[in-house]
Order: structure tokens, then C-alpha cells, then sequence
């Protein structure tokens, strides 16, 4: 089941001195955040009516009702989310929380199954996978497309065609 609400950053201070935040974005780009109108605490439950705008590699948000460096200094260390349905993400992109507890079958032979998503991340080319197998060992997963050939995160199955060596010791 996917969760309606996301994480997306956490209040890491506070800028100038009438309640703006400093919010480190768990997303993307800080960019991404700007098209917001409404984010969320408390795991989706307080709505909070914000505008936001990139500054550097932080974004500042600025919240309704939040007007003093003392009302923001409260919200420091706080998560912010943003509901699912606020977003279009394009064609073959998916939300990280998405991907996490994916199966990883080969491509070819449905059989073999590799292991689980427990983590992605960004490299300066790609996204990665972590994949751990049922014995515990981790696998790294370049998301390229010559190795990652379907995602199909509503069945909560990635199929991928794995480089030579990748989950063998070959030489």
C-alpha cells in the first residue's frame, strides 16, 4: 500500500528574522518543492499553507501564521510532507518511498530473484539501488536503462538484466 503522505525535508533553521524556515529538501532538487502551496507535519495530519522558493541547496518556507524567528526556532527539527496527490510525476519516475521493498527479479528468467530494495540513491550519472538478498549480502543496482528493463511498482516488482559480475563473483 502506498503511503499517502511523503516525506520530503526537515526544518533545519531558520531564515532572517519574520519566521522564514530553512528546510533541507529530501527530494530531488530544491526546485521541486517551490510548486507547493500546501505541505504537512505530523505525517500528513497538520496542513500547513506555505510558499517556498530554492535558495542555494536548502529551500525557504515561508508558513502562514508563522511570523517571528521564536514562532519558527519551535518547528526546528520538524518533517515535512507532502500529500501524493499534489504531484504528476512524469512518465517511468517514481517516488523513492515507492520503490523501497520492491522485489528485484531478473529480466529473462522471472525465476531468479534477486533480493529487495532497501535504498536508493543519487550518483552524478544515476540513480542506485541497494539490494539485499535473503542472506543479507547488499548489491548495488545501477538504475540505467540497459539494466533496469521494467518497474512495475504497483505489483511491487523491478525486472533488471544485471551487468556480468554483479551478483556473481565472476572474474
Amino acid at each position: 500500500m502506498k503511503k499517502q503522505y511523503l516525506e520530503v525535508g526537515k526544518v533545519v533553521g531558520t531564515h532572517g528574522v519574520r519566521g522564514e524556515l530553512r528546510v533541507n529538501p529530501w527530494c530531488d532538487s530544491p526546485d521541486f518543492l517551490s510548486a507547493f502551496k500546501a505541505l504537512y507535519f505530523d505525517g500528513g495530519k497538520t496542513k500547513l499553507k506555505v510558499k517556498c522558493r530554492p535558495h542555494k541547496n536548502i529551500v525557504l518556507v515561508t508558513v502562514d501564521g508563522v511570523s517571528s524567528i521564536e514562532d519558527a526556532e519551535k518547528l526546528r527539527g520538524k518533517i515535512l510532507y507532502i500529500d501524493r496527490n499534489d504531484v504528476k510525476l512524469p512518465k517511468g519516475k517514481n517516488f523513492v518511498q515507492d520503490l523501497i521493498g520492491c522485489t528485484v527479479l531478473d529480466a529473462d528468467n522471472k525465476d531468479v530473484e534477486y533480493g529487495e530494495i532497501i535504498d536508493v540513491f543519487k550518483t552524478g550519472a544515476n540513480d542506485v539501488y541497494t539490494v539485499k538478498d535473503s542472506d543479507g549480502k547488499e548489491y548495488l543496482v545501477p538504475v540505467i536503462d540497459s539494466v533496469v528493463i521494467l518497474k512495475n511498482v504497483d505489483d511491487r516488482k523491478i525486472f533488471i538484466r544485471p551487468m556480468k559480475g554483479l551478483f556473481l563473483d565472476e572474474d
